[in-house]
């Protein structure tokens, strides 16, 4: 079992950036597929961002493609979700996921096994 902390969320004017980290426990993140999804009021979750525990081949929902990166430190048990050009669409509660399992792309909620608290970033315009 794996807990997630997901941290460097707030406001943020359009065009701006922002960082979010997840802080993994447990001695097998390396073991994981990790997920970045979000939630905005009234809205389904959608997905983000992920990135395989092989080779960390990575993917991206098509709304943030080109202006969000996804990478993982395994050595600190934390994936992070850089995010540029924000624009005020970008408005969610952002929630870090984590998968077991052998599935080559997880852009689901359901295929994730674990997850954070969430943290909200606001885009002013």
């Amino acid at each position: 079992q794996v807990q997630l902390v997901e941290s460097g969320g707030g406001l943020v004017q359009a065009g701006g950036s922002l960082r979010l980290s997840c802080a993994a426990s447990g001695r097998t993140f390396s073991s994981y597929d990790m997920g970045w999804f979000r939630q905005a009021p009234g809205k389904e979750r959608e997905f983000v961002a992920g990135i395989r525990r092989v080779l960390g081949l990575t993917y991206y929902g098509d709304s943030v493609k080109g202006r969000f990166t996804i990478s993982r430190d395994n050595a600190k048990n934390t994936v992070y979700l850089q995010m540029n050009s924000l624009k005020p669409e970008d408005t969610a509660v952002y929630y870090c996921a984590a998968a077991t399992g052998r599935v080559a792309v997880r852009r689901a909620p359901d295929e994730y096994d674990y997850w954070g608290q969430g943290t909200q970033v606001t885009v002013s315009s």
